[in-house]
């Protein structure tokens, strides 16, 4: 039996995480998340815990548990951050924190390494302007790491924390030498759900704009028609956590991964929404401190490590994520 836990349960990836994982016979799942969990997610769950992530009862409360993995999806997002960065600060550093010495004291205490699944971000990277964003191309895990965002900061900083918390401090003393914490992180792009609206994030135009259109809502976006980050349908997103955690660490030649599926413009996004929804009412109203923050980001990701290590592929192209995924289910969930 593998005892997983996830915070942020209640979260876009975590919804998709928690009905993938509930299907293995083998899985006690452990819910984390400052909400309740309704009742479709909690029959998933074999635990659920209410609370802060950074609240050290609450970690104490699951330290109680022989966790061996732990996907740590609970955070205050790009938008939401900027508005609150001490808050920001607290669930996303604190709060990683405090998980990373819970996974360590357990991986002590069963004597086998907790693997700890870290989602990451592009908001790690700053582009000083537009140019230097066009010329980079697309960015390794290694270039750019100047980030002009609360929560790109928090982010990067807990991506070297993880990194030195597994490769130092995660090494147990006694003779058996052995390491007891794991740390795999994912620099996830824009996620893209056909289920969950996602709220606080900068990459939202992208759902928003395919979700008003389904709805018969006229849209605002809140970047410029040129406005390009890199984006990945949620199935994806959901699939590359489970292989990174089911890679072989011996596989693996860094801590922090690079995955990227389709790097559309708004206006590219526009067109595909507008052939699915003829009628869809799309205008651009950028708004000056969200479109700093994309344009501050990389217009694409290199993603050849992952690819190398651990056998990264995207099942969703741009294509196949409208016509397949996105559009039939937005569809179905409007009409019904």
């Amino acid at each position: 039996m593998i005892t997983t836990l996830i915070t942020g349960a209640n979260g876009e990836i975590g919804h998709s995480l928690l009905e993938t994982l509930s299907s293995q016979p083998d899985r006690k799942i452990i819910a984390l998340d400052l909400a309740p969990l309704g009742d479709a997610l909690a029959r998933h769950v074999h635990v659920h815990v209410q609370g802060d992530v950074s609240d050290p009862n609450v970690v104490a409360q699951l330290d109680q548990h022989d966790i061996d993995e732990i996907y740590h999806l609970a955070a205050l997002l790009s938008t939401s951050s900027e508005k609150n960065p001490e808050g920001a600060h607290n669930v996303n550093v604190n709060g990683t924190m405090g998980l990373l010495m819970m996974a360590r004291r357990i991986g002590t205490r069963t004597g086998k390494a907790v693997k700890f699944l870290f989602p990451s971000t592009i908001a790690v990277y700053g582009m000083k302007s537009i140019e230097e964003k066009n010329n980079a191309g697309a960015v390794t895990e290694f270039e750019h790491l100047q980030p002009t965002t609360m929560y790109g900061i928090n982010k990067v900083y807990c991506e070297q924390l993880g990194a030195y918390m597994s490769d130092r401090f995660g090494q147990l003393t006694d003779e058996r030498g052995a390491k007891v914490l794991d740390f795999r992180a994912l620099r996830f792009p824009g996620l893209i759900s056909a289920t969950t609206v996602p709220t606080g994030g900068t990459s939202d135009y992208a759902p928003e704009m395919i979700h008003a259109a389904a709805q018969g809502k006229a849209y605002a976006c809140f970047v410029r028609p040129d406005a390009r980050i890199p984006f990945m349908a949620m199935p994806d997103g959901v699939k590359a956590l489970l292989d990174l955690a089911a890679a072989p660490m011996e596989n693996l030649t860094q801590r922090v991964y690079n995955i990227g599926a389709f790097s559309p413009s708004a206006e590219e996004i526009a067109v595909k929404v507008k052939s699915a929804f003829p009628s869809a009412e799309i205008t651009y109203a950028p708004h000056p401190q969200r479109q700093a923050i994309v344009d501050s980001w990389c217009g694409d990701v290199n993603d050849s490590a992952a690819r190398r290590d651990w056998g990264w592929t995207p099942d969703f192209d741009m294509e196949r994520a409208f016509n397949e995924y996105l559009m039939p289910i937005i569809s179905q969930v409007y009409a019904g």
